[in-house]
């Protein structure tokens, strides 16, 4: 995933929305050209259908088709019922509530002691050290 933050904040934002690209999501989702250009293919065939079934697409071969649609699904920019790809809007709620908890715990001077949040880590940590190998 690339996110290139300073692309969606308020200043370059409103340009951006006054004419939204399929490119700019893909490619927050895939740095590989091929790749991004696939998922744009299939997003907005489902855009322009209003739904998009897996044997109906002549564009792809059906296997990449069905992981790229399973991905858009993952992230929920799809839901996938009835054998159908349809479009919905999952996924701008809990990208905005990611960030508001990420800025939450930026500004929390709260403690955290890692080793605690992650115990089974320990064990990982303490057998290395008898294989005199590193965790990181």
């Amino acid at each position: 995933m690339s996110i290139k933050y300073w692309e969606f904040e308020d200043a370059p934002l409103k340009e951006k929305i006054k004419n939204p690209q399929i490119k700019d999501i893909a490619k927050i989702f895939f740095d590989n050209e091929i790749e991004a250009f696939r998922f744009s293919l299939l997003l907005n065939e489902v855009k322009k259908n209003n739904y998009l079934k897996l044997n109906e697409i002549k564009l792809l071969p059906k296997t990449t088709a069905k992981r790229y649609l399973d991905y858009a699904v993952q992230i929920g920019l799809l839901k996938h019922e009835d054998n159908k790809y349809i479009l919905t809007d999952r996924y701008s709620r809990p990208l905005k509530n990611i960030a508001t908890y990420i800025k939450a715990w930026m500004e929390n001077d709260h403690e955290e002691d890692i080793e605690l949040e992650f115990p089974t880590i320990n064990e990982g940590i303490n057998a290395n050290k008898n294989n005199k190998k590193q965790l990181i």
